[in-house]
This record gives structure tokens, C-alpha cells and sequence, in this order.
């Protein structure tokens, strides 16, 4: 059976009890131009990427390996993932 084609769009985002040093500076712009209704900013990353796989949960854990193995910082990260077919 070939394999097929999947797309993931994963984000990777500073675990919540952490300080978010970049989203403490943003808000804190965001007040110095008039708009002081935005709070708690977090900045994270967004990843897409294409896995060959013979099906959707073979993809999926390819992508948890990338997560856990070098894209996401687990001390420190978070992430989430989907996956769909192209």
C-alpha cells in the first residue's frame, strides 16, 4: 500500500504558569496604544509541515515524535496538532 500524503498545522505555546516575557512586552504595548481591553498575551509558534505515512495515525505519531523530540520544549512548552489528509 503507497503511502499517502498528510498536512499538520502544529502550535507550540509557553506552558500557562510560566512568564511569557514576549507577551508581557506586547501587552504592555498594546496599553501604550490605546488599547487597554487586551490582557495576558502569549506569543507561541505555529508550524505546518507535510508527513508521508500509510494512514492518519502514523502520521500523527510522527508528529508527536517531532513535537517531543526537537520542536517543542517540554519543560517550558505545550503543544497541539492536527492532522489531515492532502
Amino acid at each position: 500500500m503507497p503511502n499517502m500524503k498528510f498536512k499538520a498545522e502544529i502550535d507550540i505555546m509557553p506552558l500557562k504558569a510560566l512568564l511569557d516575557p514576549q507577551g508581557k512586552a506586547v501587552t504592555s504595548s498594546l496599553k501604550n496604544l490605546d488599547l487597554q481591553t487586551i490582557e495576558n498575551v502569549r506569543i507561541g509558534k505555529h508550524i505546518s509541515m507535510e508527513i508521508e505515512a500509510s494512514d492518519k495515525a502514523e502520521a500523527e505519531s510522527k508528529v508527536e515524535d517531532a513535537c517531543k523530540k526537537l520542536l517543542a520544549n517540554q519543560l517550558m512548552e505545550s503543544f497541539e496538532y492536527h492532522v489531515e489528509s492532502l
